[in-house]
């Protein structure tokens, strides 16, 4: 996806998403954490969000993820690259569906990048599994040191991190959101 059409797809979501529940620009950034003046530069196409960024959108919003730049169709997706974070790609393996309440990702990182995330809604797990290189995940206050083949999990409502040690390293991330009382789809 070039990175026109991943500004429009973020904005178009964003939009579609603020709507439905009525909010303004206001009361979208009290809910995300993401300041009006940015939401409503997202929304009008006129920036590209970080992933730090359209993760507090996500979870402010609690939607998924993926459903920012995920087409939902059972084509293979490919990858993306954040326009302003060149050193982490991201691929959705499963976009998110409601009868599992979670989304798989496949995520690259190169060059001694370090990938730092606040906190997503309460209850979101991450489960992560190395498949290539070397890498360190943050969460519980500490960094976690984990080689190919293994894996671990954590509550991803809390700070957390992930940063590959040398110049590449994959692994795959397995997010499940909780149950909700709210009908709303993610």
């Amino acid at each position: 996806m070039n990175s026109k059409a991943f500004v429009a797809q973020i904005s178009q979501r964003l939009r579609e998403l603020r709507i439905a529940r009525g909010w303004s620009l206001d009361a979208a950034a009290k809910k995300t954490g993401v300041s009006k003046a940015m939401l409503g530069q997202v929304e009008r196409g006129e920036s590209s969000p970080t992933i730090g960024t359209l993760w507090k959108i996500a979870s402010g919003f609690e939607s998924s993820f993926s459903s920012f730049f995920s087409e939902q169709s059972e084509k293979k997706e490919p990858s993306v690259t954040f326009p302003n974070d060149p050193a982490m790609q991201i691929h959705t393996i499963f976009p998110y569906s409601s009868d599992t309440r979670m989304e798989v990702f496949e995520i690259t990182l190169c060059d001694n990048h370090e990938q730092q995330s606040s906190p997503h809604q309460l209850g979101v797990i991450e489960h992560v599994i190395v498949v290539e290189g070397t890498l360190e995940f943050y969460f519980d206050g500490t960094w976690h040191t984990l080689v190919v083949g293994e894996k671990t999990r954590f509550y991803a409502d809390q700070p957390h991190a992930y940063r590959v040690v040398g110049d590449r390293g994959v692994f795959h991330n397995i997010i499940n959101y909780p149950h909700t009382d709210s009908s709303t789809e993610l």
